[in-house]
C-alpha cells in the first residue's frame, strides 16, 4: 500500500498528543479507503475526474 500520509504532519497536528506507532498504518488505510470510495462516486457519475464533492 502506498503512503498518502506524512507522518511529521499528522504529528504537527497531534503535537499535544502521544502516537502509538501503528496508528499511522490505521491512517493511511482510512485515507486510501476515502479515496477509493471517491472515485467510485465520481464514476457512478459518469465520471472520471474526482472532485471535492465526491468525498
Amino acid at each position: 500500500m502506498t503512503d498518502l500520509i506524512v507522518k511529521s504532519g499528522v504529528k504537527e497536528v497531534l503535537a499535544d498528543h502521544a502516537v502509538s506507532g501503528d496508528f499511522y498504518d490505521a491512517f493511511n488505510k482510512e485515507v486510501t479507503d476515502l479515496i477509493e470510495e471517491a472515485a467510485e462516486r465520481a464514476e457512478a457519475n459518469d465520471r472520471k475526474t474526482v472532485q471535492p464533492r465526491d468525498l
